[in-house]
């Protein structure tokens, strides 16, 4: 049996729901200033346009490519369904999202794997 916290799953759930909440209004923001649609070369400029943004720009690369080889993995070993979710959901939302996302549905299938345990 794998210990757990039984509050984490919902820290997870709240900050997947910030992670979709927060970079989204900052999104509809840059659409609202820049132009009607959303120019992915003008954003890319703009995350790389000072020393600071590039700071965050490149941290955010690479601790999100290790986050997201460990979520791949991680999932095949506890064998969770539905990592397309997660996936889809980096791109189309936001890394923000599907970290903690794929965090709380790895709580969820560790108490799967638990009460399977409990009843064997």
């Amino acid at each position: 049996m794998i210990r757990q916290v039984k509050w984490l799953k919902w820290v997870y759930l709240f900050l997947a729901i910030l992670g979709a909440v927060l970079p989204t209004l900052a999104n509809i923001e840059f659409v609202r200033i820049y132009d009607s649609s959303f120019d992915i070369k003008l954003f890319i400029d703009l995350a790389n346009n000072n020393p600071a943004s590039q700071s965050l720009s490149r941290d955010l690369l690479i601790s999100s490519s290790a986050v997201f080889i460990w979520i791949i993995f991680e999932s095949k070993r506890l064998e969770m369904k539905n990592l397309w979710i997660v996936i889809l959901s980096t791109f189309i939302i936001a890394f923000a999202f599907s970290a903690p996302l794929f965090l709380y549905l790895r709580e969820l299938r560790i108490d799967e794997m638990n009460r399977d345990k409990i009843y064997l």
